[in-house]
């Protein structure tokens, strides 16, 4: 009977594992693509939003609210239902408008507009997706970079207030 030491059954099961140098891609850490990522996120949401809204259902996405105790003194998560901000609106003549948001703003696509005429609401999931491939090419990379460094710029303001 032949017996291994610690050391040469840790080497022996070293061998049988197949070793690389790869390692995680780490998040960008910039403020365009932080702001490009929230942005789609809102996007995807939107459009699960107004899905809601065509199929008569509320769209209420919930979140870890706090963890509270319960009746038998347990700390438990409650989750709550998120508050979502509709990105579309109708004017007098009944069109349907959407404005993107940045930083709680509206994206200015050019200059003195931020809505997007869309007609009709079952028009709306087919627009956001055009946005959507849009700001995944980069298209509205400009906007996106002017709302966050002025959301950065706001940010900065409050905090010298603060302190």
């Amino acid at each position: 009977m032949i017996r291994l030491t610690g050391e040469e059954i840790k080497m022996s099961v070293l061998k049988t594992l197949k070793l690389s140098a790869a390692a995680p891609v780490a998040s960008a850490n910039d403020p365009l693509s932080r702001a490009r990522e929230k942005l789609l996120g809102q996007l995807a949401e939107q459009k699960e939003m107004v899905g809601a809204t065509l199929e008569g259902r509320l769209y209420e996405p919930l979140k870890v609210a706090a963890v509270r105790k319960n009746a038998a003194g347990e700390r438990v998560r409650v989750e709550v239902a998120r508050r979502v901000r509709k990105g579309w609106f109708q004017d007098q003549a009944s069109t349907v408008h959407f404005i993107m948001r940045v930083g709680g703003k509206p994206l200015e696509l050019q200059p003195g507009k931020a809505a997007i005429s869309i007609g009709s609401l079952d028009k709306l999931p087919g627009t956001i997706d055009a946005l959507i491939t849009a700001v995944r090419a980069g298209e509205l990379d400009p906007q996106i970079k002017e709302a966050a460094a002025a959301r950065g710029l706001m940010m900065a303001e409050r905090r010298k207030k603060a302190a």
